[in-house]
Order: C-alpha cells, then sequence, then structure tokens
C-alpha cells in the first residue's frame, strides 16, 4: 500500500535520522516496522514566523517496495524523416526540437550563437575585457540566455503544458531529482551547461541537426507562406515550415519582421534595476535570526510587490547567494542580470526591481515607431546606462537609500559584478515614470522587511530584459495569422516568462506544426 500524507518538521526534529520515518508512523498510526520506504514529493519552507519548519509531501510504501525511478521518452531515429525548422537553441527551441524527435520529425536548428563551451570565452570577455560579441553573450548561444543566468525553474504558467514532464526530461539530460521535490526548484549556472550539451547530444544522436554559428538574416515569404531562410553566409534552405524561437533580445527578428510588414504588436514589460544586499541581511530579515543563518536553511530569498500609481513596482529574477551579470547584446549598452550557482554560497543577494510599463499609456513618445516603440525605449534605457557607466560595460550604480533621497553616492559597496561599479545619478538618469516608482516601491519594501531599506546595498542599472517589448501574433493553432508556415514561441514571441514555460510553449509548437505537416 502507498499513502501520500503531509507534515512538518521543525530545525531541531530535521537534524534527526529518519525523522521522516517516524513522522510518517504517527500521521498514520502504524509500526515504523511496517514501512518499507519513504519517498519525498515535495519539500518547502515556511519561514514565516521566528520558528522556521519543512513542509513535506512524501509517499510512504507500507509492506511494499518502491519502484526504481526511471525517466524515459520515445526518441527514435529520424535522421531520414521530414524535416521541421528552429531558429534559436534556448529552452523553447531545445525543447521542441527533443518534441520533433519524439513524433518521428527531423528538427534542423539554427543558432546564431556558439557552443556553450565555448560562449565562455565570450562571456569572460565581456566581464574582463568590456568586449561585447553580438552573436555570443549572455543571451545568444546554446542553452539561451538561461543556461549562464541562473536556471531557476518555478513557473506560474501550470496551464500551459506538462512541467513534470519538462522537470523530468531535465533530470533524464543529467539534473538532480531535487528539482521535482522543491517547491523553487533550481538547477545553477555551473550545472546547466552539461545538462545543455546532453540535450544537444541526444538530438543529434538520433538524427536531428543542429548548426551552430549560423545567424538568419532574411525570410523567403511567397504568397504569405514562408518558403525559405536565408543566413549570414548567404546560403538559403528550403523550408516547411519554422519554430521561430529566437528569444527577446533578438532585436535584428524583430526589425526584420517590422520591415517585411510582418504583423507584431506592441506589449507590456517592465524595466528598472538590479539590488544587490549582502546576504547576510536577506537572511536574517526572512529566518529571523541574528548573525549567520543556520546551516540546514538555503540562502533566503524574497518576493515583493507593491502597486505606485497604477502600476506595479516588483522583485524579478531574486538572485539568493548569487552575481549580477552584464547581459548586453552589443557594445553601447548596458544591461544587467542575475544568477546563481547550484550551492547559492555567494555573500551577495540580488533582484530585478522593475516597474511595469504599459505599452499603450507610457510610450506615447515612441509612437513613430509602431509596435518596436517598446524595444525603442529599452535602447535608450541601456544607452543611458552605457554613457553613465563610462562607456564601457562598467555600470552606473548608487547606494540603495541614496538614491530614494536623491543623492549621489561618494562611494559605493562592494559588488559582485565583474566588469565593475560607477557611481551616478540614478535617481535622475532614469525616465521619471520608473525613477519615481522605484524610489517610492524601496520605502515600502522597506516596511514589508525590516532592515531591506539600507544603504548597504547597491542599485545597480539598468534591469531591462524582463521580457520581449514585443509579442509575435498567432491563431489558435499556434501559426502566424498572416504568414503560413511560421509559429512565433517562446519568450521572444511574447508566449513565456522563464525555462520552464519557454519550455513548454516550445513542445506545444513542435505538436502544432507537426499536426500542419
Amino acid at each position: 500500500m502507498i499513502q501520500e500524507i503531509q507534515f512538518r518538521v521543525n530545525l531541531i526534529e530535521e537534524r534527526k535520522e529518519d525523522i521522516l520515518l517516524y513522522k510518517s508512523s504517527i500521521v498514520l498510526g502504524v509500526e515504523k516496522s511496517e514501512i518499507s520506504a519513504v519517498k519525498i514529493i515535495k519539500k518547502s519552507i515556511d519561514a514565516r514566523k521566528k520558528e522556521i519548519f519543512f513542509n513535506y509531501k512524501v509517499a510512504v510504501y507500507i509492506k511494499e517496495t518502491p519502484e526504481n525511478s526511471s525517466y524515459t521518452f520515445d526518441y527514435k531515429d529520424i535522421s531520414k524523416s521530414k524535416e521541421v525548422h528552429i531558429i534559436g537553441f534556448g529552452p523553447a527551441g531545445m525543447f521542441a526540437a527533443l518534441r520533433c524527435i519524439e513524433l518521428g520529425f527531423k528538427p534542423v536548428v539554427l543558432e546564431r550563437g556558439k557552443k556553450v563551451q565555448e560562449r565562455r570565452r565570450d562571456i569572460k570577455a565581456i566581464n574582463q575585457d568590456h568586449i561585447v560579441n553580438d552573436d555570443s553573450n549572455y543571451c545568444f548561444g546554446e542553452g539561451g540566455a538561461g543556461t549562464y543566468s541562473d536556471g531557476k525553474l518555478y513557473t506560474r504558467s501550470l496551464k500551459r503544458g506538462d512541467v513534470r514532464r519538462i522537470f523530468e526530461n531535465l533530470v533524464f539530460h543529467g539534473a538532480t531529482e531535487q528539482i521535482l521535490i522543491d517547491a523553487h526548484p533550481h538547477i545553477g549556472t555551473n550545472k546547466l551547461p552539461k545538462i545543455v550539451e546532453n540535450i544537444r547530444e541526444t538530438i543529434l544522436q538520433f538524427g536531428g541537426e543542429i548548426h551552430f554559428e549560423t545567424k538568419v538574416t532574411n525570410f523567403v515569404i511567397k504568397n504569405n507562406e514562408i518558403k525559405a531562410i536565408q543566413l549570414h553566409n548567404g546560403n538559403e534552405m528550403t523550408v516547411n515550415s519554422v519554430i521561430l524561437a529566437t528569444g527577446h533580445s533578438a532585436r535584428d527578428i524583430y526589425e526584420l519582421l517590422h520591415k517585411k510588414e510582418i504583423t507584431l504588436k506592441a506589449k507590456s514589460f517592465a524595466m528598472g534595476v538590479r539590488v544587490e544586499h549582502p546576504q547576510e541581511i536577506i537572511d536574517q530579515i526572512q529566518y529571523h535570526c541574528k548573525g549567520e543563518r543556520d546551516e540546514l536553511l538555503p540562502a533566503a530569498a524574497y518576493s515583493l510587490v507593491h502597486q505606485i500609481n497604477e502600476r506595479g513596482v516588483y522583485s524579478f529574477c531574486m538572485c539568493p547567494g548569487g552575481f549580477i551579470v552584464p547581459a548586453a547584446t552589443a557594445s553601447g549598452e548596458v544591461v544587467v542580470n542575475g544568477m546563481s550557482p547550484s550551492k547559492r554560497n555567494n555573500k551577495f543577494a540580488n533582484s530585478g526591481i522593475v516597474v511595469e510599463i504599459d505599452a499603450e499609456r507610457d510610450l506615447f513618445k515612441y509612437e513613430k515607431f509602431g509596435a518596436l516603440k517598446g524595444l525603442e525605449y529599452q535602447k535608450d534605457l541601456e544607452k543611458i546606462a552605457f554613457f553613465a557607466g563610462g562607456r564601457t560595460q562598467t555600470a552606473p550604480a548608487q547606494r540603495l537609500v541614496d538614491f530614494v533621497e536623491g543623492k549621489l553616492s561618494p562611494n559605493l559597496n562592494d559588488c559582485s559584478y565583474q566588469p565593475g561599479l560607477k557611481s551616478a545619478p540614478l535617481h535622475s538618469l532614469l525616465p521619471k515614470n520608473i525613477g519615481s516608482r522605484l524610489r517610492k516601491g524601496f520605502d515600502a519594501f522597506g516596511k514589508k522587511m525590516h532592515g531591506y531599506y539600507t544603504n548597504e546595498a547597491n542599485i545597480v542599472g539598468v534591469e531591462s530584459r524582463t521580457s520581449s517589448p514585443v509579442s509575435i501574433p498567432r491563431k489558435e493553432d499556434l501559426e502566424h495569422p498572416q504568414i503560413k508556415g511560421l509559429f512565433p514561441c517562446g519568450e521572444g514571441g511574447g508566449y513565456a516568462g522563464g525555462i520552464v514555460s519557454a519550455a513548454m510553449d516550445g513542445e506545444r509548437c513542435a505538436e502544432a506544426v507537426i499536426s500542419k505537416l
């Protein structure tokens, strides 16, 4: 017999050997000797009050031997099968390709960037030499933006597909089973590259194609149907259909579609800054402790939201024990993002703090750009950050309280951002609709989390790539309403907001393409 139960244990109990067995026997009213195994299904932390608890959901095996966990997928040889072209090899493109193989079709993937290991040299060049490679950086290359920016797997997009299936596929390709258990699962930027490599090998092993450093520069469209793809080297590939999974930073693709008068829409998005505290401060706030946190507890995270003048101000991509990284995709811009290693053991905690930008009400000065007005607004803010930082990848920064009070910081705190910081008056450089709301938001957050509002924290500009400011429309069958054979996908299409939701959308698009073929 197998029974699923829930219970919680405190920090003292968590240290005890066989505590799960003991708790299970008490809850079910059976002898411990009758229980053959206790398998954790979900685990989370409840730190809302001074006494901290671990919440467990477990499967209890009573006089029954549990089966060994195995995650398998029906991949088959598709080397001679009908082709499906996929542009982009981030989470959406990767999982679209894997799903094509399961369904008996051959994915042909075109990725502008380099293989995951080769990307490291270009990322090092950004951090140390301030050199941005337009096609190989934190956003572009094998695995997409998620590979070198953390690997958080939490999603609210539960209706878009089978979340468990995505997690199990990641485990199949090398992730630990812990991601199936944690309430807010996370792989870590140090472990993701190997998982991405394993996914690549699966695709190649079963007959798929992946072309790296292959940039799409044009689409050949006849009678409103996509017929071919033109590449940067002058070659042309005939296509049956295209899954467009280029990510939210592939501005050249939006500009190409706009130039060809293919329907796009401006959409709301968010922009702001990244704030970084010493991790110890966040631990003390969240765990109600003095000094270092208990060794059983992970680096504390937080989630904050407040409404300021009809716009949401909220935390985004919170990275406990993490780093701030340069996420620019072209020279002449400064963009920051965050990441954490699997152990989340860095001494800083950072998070984007961003303001909702309403495409209809906030961008009236950019109306001449039509559907690309949000993109142009992004560009302008990133240029401001570039010049304020000294025309390198050095980022403009300010102490938190100084920012709120409108004072230039005479000096800055230590920071995890490798290219370095330069003191700048972000309170006056940011547009009023962002800056004023951020200042009020930080004040409100300080009242919700006592100790958060402190000059021991830096704010770093700018956090501008939270999501795409452009959406590429599609019908209920996921095909573009104007161009037959074009299937916008993932974050770049405006249909996802992270690794898991992008992966699910990739699978859905693969299924939609194949149903048409």
